[in-house]
């Protein structure tokens, strides 16, 4: 009987040493896929914003930003074509 509870607890032993070091290599896993996550979202989020300030300086505002809006929207096909087309 002694030599039973002896093998049942080497085997015991045993396996929760083996159930210990698969829970530590989940988590240890499952925090390294976070961290590479994170950082391929950071360098895609600091990307999107060094494109968003750069397509802001170039699309909007400056020089040119009001004449879109000025343009003479109200004019008829005829009153158009007698001052821009017929130049």
């Amino acid at each position: 009987m002694k030599l039973i509870k002896l093998i049942l607890a080497i085997l015991g032993l045993i396996f929760g040493v083996m159930l210990f070091f698969w829970l530590f290599g989940l988590v240890t896993s499952l925090l390294w896929y976070g961290l590479v996550i994170g950082v391929l979202g950071a360098i895609g989020y600091g990307g999107y914003r060094l494109f968003k300030r750069a397509e802001s300086k170039y699309v909007t505002g400056g020089s040119a930003s009001g004449m879109i809006e000025d343009r003479d929207f109200s004019l008829s096909w005829e009153e158009y074509d007698r001052k821009y087309l017929k130049k």
